[in-house]
Parts: structure tokens; sequence; C-alpha cells
């Protein structure tokens, strides 16, 4: 296998073979990504080496983000139950770390080149997206991510990811992009915030970012709002109006439902003075740490269901949102070049003839130049004549063509954010606008009866995955019940 294509079909075998020893129905399910990916690659709508397979997480993801001294590595560590992450006051990490279990005995850190290039992980082709932040940042995907391997059982079949605190970090675009990303990917997402600061309005960028945008998701429930490190702040102030504060502030910021927990590392807490205070607090601490970690370990049941989820959800907005859109953007564009090349040429006629009027071309209605006989009593000249006109005709249209595919261009960017679905549709528009197709014709390319059959199918696939999952998760009827016995019948019959 050679080419983009061939490394794909190597690196999602690799991924079929991970999944086999681990959940044998999620192979499956990677064939039915293989299906949407072909698609997907007749319409333009992924390139030869990308598929939808890249762009999930196949693992449990749970992410932890916050501002920097927020206590995310020290959280991180008391999970594990090992020194993984480097802590401190001051910001430690300036890197986004992605930690999975390792069989080995001894922890390992990799660098970033070891996510961008396995379809397995979060952060695949991230290269291409640090990319578009700025170009030449792609090359320095080292100085972004990190792979950490850690030998503990707690995170055997997730992974777990310490961002660094944006608000104090000069790369701010590039981080932001990034934990947009992830935000995305994750299945669970601990916004973590640090007691010690008794000010929430100085974060009030980290609070627009992962409050304000967040609370309007249709995925807001995978969001769990954090105040640590409250040990601290039980020592220097009043705890109860600490939380307070911080409660007012995620309300201005949107966020009035909800769980808000209070938490503080059981391992590294400062002495609380007061006898009864501590207490109080360490029940609440314990408490909101036990379902913090209940919502992690859940996650891991409902990571078949997220994949089978994004697959059918995938294939629906294909059929029913981005071939509607890229259609109207293909009849956008046609109906611009038709008009084009209608003012062009007719304006080009129009002058050509008021041009022929004024050098005395015309005798009457018959166009009579003193040059014409020269041209039809030779061949060759006629010929020579012909083939400039229409080239230059061609040239003409190829650049209305062009420049009306630059304007629907900019329409979209407009009209769609920045991310894969926009990506999506800039390719495809490209391909449809490509100089050897046709600028008639209703449908995009590469949709068609083959197209809709093979998303029937894949919705089809993702129907009954479902199902069998349901079938192992849940079982309302409870196993069957054994034959009745002659002595159970003449009981029932005595009652």
């Amino acid at each position: 296998m050679f080419g983009a294509d061939g490394k794909l079909k190597e690196r999602l075998a690799a991924l079929e073979k991970h999944l086999k020893q681990e959940n044998p129905l999620l192979v499956d399910a990677v064939q039915s990504f293989r299906r949407l990916d072909r698609v997907a690659h007749r319409l333009g709508l992924l390139r030869p080496d990308q598929s939808y397979a890249g762009q999930i997480a196949w693992w449990p993801l749970i992410s932890v983000l916050g501002p920097f001294s927020a206590g995310k590595s020290t959280f991180i560590n008391d999970f594990l139950g090992c020194p993984l992450q480097a802590t401190g006051a001051q910001a430690v990490d300036d890197k986004f770390t992605v930690i999975c279990y390792t069989g080995d005995d001894t922890a390992r850190l990799l660098p970033g080149v070891a996510l961008d290039v396995d379809l397995r992980f979060p952060f695949y082709k991230m290269s291409e997206e640090l990319e578009k932040v700025e170009p030449g940042q792609g090359l320095r995907v080292d100085a972004y991510l990190q792979l950490k391997t850690c030998p503990s059982q707690e995170i055997k079949g997730s992974i777990f990811i310490d961002s660094p605190g944006f608000d104090a970090d000069a790369q701010r675009t590039a981080t932001l992009r990034i934990t947009d990303y992830i935000i995305q990917l994750s299945d669970l997402v601990l916004v973590l915030f640090d007691a010690r600061r008794p000010e929430p309005g100085a974060m009030r960028d980290t609070l627009v970012h992962l409050v304000t945008k967040t609370i309007s998701r249709p995925d807001s429930s995978k969001f769990l709002y954090v105040l640590n490190q409250l040990d601290v702040a039980g020592r220097e102030d009043n705890p109860e109006d600490v939380v307070a504060a911080w409660q007012r502030a995620l309300a201005q910021a949107g966020l009035t439902a909800g769980r808000f927990y209070t938490i503080f590392s059981p391992q590294a807490a400062a002495p609380i003075p007061d006898e009864t205070v501590r207490r109080r607090f360490e029940q609440k601490r314990d408490q909101d740490l036990a379902e913090i970690h209940r919502r992690i370990r859940q996650v891991r049941v409902e990571r078949a269901y997220r994949i089978v989820g994004a697959l059918e959800k995938t294939a629906r907005e294909i059929q029913d949102q981005r071939v509607p859109r890229l259609r109207e953007l293909k009849q956008r564009w046609v109906r611009g070049v038709m008009r084009g090349d209608g003012l062009l040429f007719g304006g080009l006629a129009i002058g050509l003839l008021a041009a022929s009027i004024w050098a005395g071309y015309w005798k009457g209605l018959r166009f009579s130049p003193p040059w014409l006989g020269d041209v039809t009593g030779s061949p060759v000249l006629l010929a020579v004549l012909a083939v400039v006109v229409i080239a230059a005709a061609f040239w003409l249209h190829v650049r209305v063509r062009r420049w009306i595919a630059g304007r629907v261009l900019k329409y979209l960017k407009k009209t769609l954010p920045p991310g894969p679905e926009f990506d999506g549709l800039y390719q495809a528009f490209l391909k449809n606008t490509a100089l050897r197709r046709s600028a008639f014709g209703r449908e995009p390319v590469g949709w068609g009866r083959k197209s809709r059959r093979g998303l029937d199918r894949v919705i089809a696939d993702a129907e009954r995955y479902v199902q069998t999952l349901n079938d192992r998760f849940a079982d309302p009827s409870g196993p069957p019940r054994p034959p009745a016995t002659e002595a159970d019948l003449s009981s029932a019959r005595e009652d």
C-alpha cells in the first residue's frame, strides 16, 4: 500500500487490531467508518489521507482544564495514585499532556509527534490544526503536546489530558484552539478553579471560555465545575464566603444550574485550624471526590455508545446538512458563473459591435471589413483565428469561474466558523469547481444513489450497534426463568 490512502488503511488496520482485544463490537464500527469515509472521499468532504475515525477518541477521554495553579496536576496525581505530573504554585507545565496506561513498571515521557501520527490517540494530525493558526507552528507540535505513560490501574482503558493554564500562556491563540479541540473530543471535562484566588472577576476571560461558551452546548452535561484547594481558603478566609463568591461568578458567566463541586487534595491538604470547619469540609470533599471519580469511571461504559453515536451523527449530518449546504454553494457558484459569463461576453460583444460600427465595417446590416476577404480566403488563417477566439473565450470563462468561486468561499467563511465542517465543505466545494467539472448540474460531485445507499447502511449499522450495546448493558426482562416444575404447577393450582 502506497500513498496517503495506503497510510490511512494501515492506521485503521492498527486500530482494528487493538480493538479486537478490547472491544470486538468497535471493530465492526471501524468498518462502518470505512464506508462513511468512502462516501466522504467521493464528495470531497475528506482528503484521501483523512478519516472520520481520526476525528474521535477511541478511548474514554477525560480532560482537566482551568487556569494555572488551579491544582489540575495534583488532582490527576491523587486519582492515579502516583506523582506523575509536576506540581507547584506557579505554572510548571506549558504543554498539553496526554496520559495513558502502560504495562511497564516505569512511566515514560514521549514527544508530541507520538500523538500527531497515531490515529488511536486524540490530537491525531494536530500539526495541521496548528498550521492553520500560524504558518510554521505545525512543525512545532512538540512545543504544545507530550505523551506520558503511567502504570496506574486507575487509568487503564481511558486517557487523561492535563492542560496548561491558558490565562498565562504566551501562545494563547494556539492554546485556545487546542482547548476547543479537546473539549469537542472529551467524554468528560473537569473545569478546575483556584479557591485561593478570592477575586473570580480577575479570571473573566477564563470564565467566559470555559463556562459561558460551554453551557449552551448540547453535551453540556459532560462539564463538571470544581472549586479546588478550598483547604487553603478555609485557613485564610471564611470558606462559605469564598464558595459564594465563586458561585456568583459562575452565575454571572451563565451557569445557573448543575453541580458545583468543592474539593481539595487529601494528600496535600493544608491543616484547617477550626476542627468543626475541617470535618465539615472533609466530609463535603469526600462526597464530591467520590462523585467525580464515579463520573470518570462511568465514561468507560459510555465510550462505545459515544463512538456509535458519532458514527450515526456524522452520517446524518452528511445526508441532511452537508450535502444540502454543498448543493446550495454549488448552485450559488453556477448562478454566479452564468451571470458573470453573460455580463462579460455580452459586454464584449456590445463593445466589439460599437467599435466595428465606429470603424465603418458595416454596410447596412452586412459585416464587411476590408480584411474579411483575406481571412475567408485562407482556411489556415481562418482556423488560427477561430482557435484564438475560442482560447480567449475559454480563458475568460476560467477567470470568471475562479472569481465567482472565491466570492462563494468568502461567503462560506462568513457563515460558518472554522472547524471540521468548514474544512470539509471547503474541500468539497473546490472539488466541485475544479476546471474539469462542468458548471452545469444540480447535484454535487460524488452524490448519487451509491452514496445514498452507503449512508443508509452506515445509519442502519449504527442502530444495530446500539441494540447490541443495550443487550449487553440493559436487560429489562432479566435473565430467563427456569421451566416450571410439576411442584410449581401444583402449588399454583392450590393457590
